[in-house]
């Protein structure tokens, strides 16, 4: 019963992200491309690009976009406390963005009262703090972002009916819950320095590893992965990137710190025909956007196709709109996360693989003389530092991740089979969807109401991205034959009064059907 309750939450948990997922996709598309038009180097290449009315929508378009990239942690507030609070969402979500700045401004206070709060502007990035919605702070990212809306869910749940004193009463029920949660985050906010700070120097401490001619880069992108569900990913690229345990490079008489100093020397200044370039850029590039590039353009397509692959003939239609849209995001605008996360919450276990295996698989680039800057690892970008500049030895990286895109696909098509993965597209094929092509949800709503055993039989309606999950008095007054009648693929209980109604993607308009049902006499 506690794996069962445990294995619940956890699913409830995955869902709850797919709402700020679902938002940074499509948006991704669009700071990818209009990123890539807005770059120097593609002007020269299309100089119809140059002009200002052309530059005016570009810059804006990308200004726009980028506003959902640079607020990452805050929708994952909002998203994950929607999700998890059972009781009063909206003020869970309120209290959610409470919680968030107060975490931003309490580890502000922890940070300057030990000293630590970094006065350089140009070290920010390497001491893992940044400035958030005008705070400067530790960059904790989506990590964050998920502490404060777990907090606000819990305390939405636990005291949204919560009875005061009479002469505290005004503060009382829904009101308390903001103020519970700004008075939890402030410890959190105490302690969450002092374990990133332990991080940080260890990762400081075992630099040397990444930097090891063998196998380092291996390393690095194995931990870069392994990294990514808590925001540690970026403490890790600066530390690389910006301090001297990315290296010291000599170029023209002169040092340079960190791996992306020597690069932009290199890269923007002064080009492939120097002698610099064939001595450094394929050992600083492997860390940058050629390894970048590995994931975005053939593993993350690869673990896309397999996902399509291996969902159910009916579904295929559905399914494939939302991995292309993920894999696209990716390719276009270097956001890995929405399709990462499709499958970190599902099984655990394969992220580790993919973390592994995304280490291994960059060892090669070690022995080949792939030299493709920049950071990002867009088409666009493959483009741009890959294709029009000179003695890039672009095609090596192209077999490379050939054989990624190979190995990839493989793992995660036999992982999916093997353990029944419900990604994208694999759930119950749906048999009966008369009703749900004709999009009479109203009628839908009501057969699963009368199939459930009538109103007075539910507690609880929830959905997640394929089905209904609904609590029940009595589950022995279910008829399971009804509810084929609405449309649905398949019912089970989970567990104990508590039903799965699988109704693919259709199943958020059937929740709002059944919600509506639910609420007329």
């Amino acid at each position: 019963m506690k794996f069962a309750r445990t294995k619940n939450v956890i699913q409830q948990f995955g869902r709850s992200l797919l709402l700020p997922i679902a938002v940074m996709a499509p948006i991704g598309m669009i700071m990818g491309i209009t990123g890539a038009l807005g770059q120097e180097y593609m002007i020269e290449k299309l100089p119809f690009l140059d002009h200002v009315i052309i530059q005016t929508i570009i810059n804006s378009l990308r200004d726009i976009s980028s506003v959902v990239f640079n607020n990452i942690p805050l929708l994952f507030a909002m998203g994950v406390a929607y999700g998890m609070s059972k009781n009063e969402k909206g003020i869970a979500v309120f209290a959610s963005v409470l919680g968030y700045l107060t975490l931003l401004i309490v580890m502000n206070v922890y940070l300057t009262a030990t000293g630590t709060l970094e006065a350089d502007p140009e070290k920010l990035s390497q001491m893992g703090q940044g400035v958030i919605l005008g705070i400067q702070t530790l960059r904790i990212d989506a990590f964050g972002g998920i502490i404060a809306g777990l907090i606000a869910a819990k305390v939405a749940d636990r005291f949204y009916k919560l009875e005061l004193p009479l002469a505290f009463a005004f503060f009382g029920g829904k009101k308390s819950v903001p103020i519970i949660t700004f008075l939890f985050m402030i410890p959190v906010g105490l302690i969450i320095p002092f374990i990133w700070g332990f991080f940080t120097q260890f990762l400081l401490s075992i630099s040397f590893i990444f930097m090891n001619p063998n196998y380092g880069v291996g390393v690095y992108w194995f931990a870069h992965r392994a990294l990514i569900p808590f925001g540690l990913h970026h403490v890790l690229a600066s530390v690389v990137r910006f301090s001297e345990a990315g290296g010291v490079y000599m170029i023209d008489g002169q040092n340079y710190i960190g791996i992306l100093n020597a690069t932009n020397k290199i890269l923007f200044d002064l080009g492939p025909d120097h002698e610099s370039w064939s001595r450094l850029m394929p050992d600083l590039t492997k860390y940058l956007a050629s390894g970048q590039m590995l994931i975005t353009l053939f593993r993350i397509p690869a673990i896309g196709l397999a996902m399509y692959h291996t969902a159910y003939a009916s579904n295929k239609t559905i399914a494939k709109g939302t991995i292309i849209t993920v894999v696209l995001t990716a390719f276009l605008g270097n956001v890995t996360e929405p399709l990462e996360f499709t499958f970190l919450f599902i099984a655990p276990f394969l992220f580790i693989i993919y973390a592994v295996l995304s280490g291994v698989m960059a060892i090669p680039l070690n022995y080949l003389d792939v030299s493709i800057g920049y950071i990002r690892g867009t088409i666009f970008d493959f483009g741009i530092f890959g294709l029009l500049y000179e003695n890039t030895n672009w095609y090596q990286l192209v077999l490379l991740g050939i054989v990624n895109f190979v190995v990839f696909y493989a793992v995660f098509r036999f992982a999916i089979v093997k353990f029944n993965l419900k990604t994208p597209g694999r759930e119950a094929a749906i048999r009966n969807v008369n009703l749900l092509k004709e999009k009479k949800y109203p009628e839908i709503a009501s057969i699963v109401v009368e199939g459930l055993g009538g109103k007075q039989n539910i507690k609880h309606v929830d959905n997640c991205v394929t089905r209904l999950r609904i609590d029940l008095k009595d589950d022995e007054k279910v008829d399971l034959e009804r509810l084929k009648d609405a449309g649905s693929s398949g019912s089970f209980m989970a567990q104990k009064n508590h039903i799965h109604v699988v109704f693919g993607p259709h199943v958020e308009f059937v929740r709002n059907a059944v919600d509506d049902e639910m609420k007329n006499g």
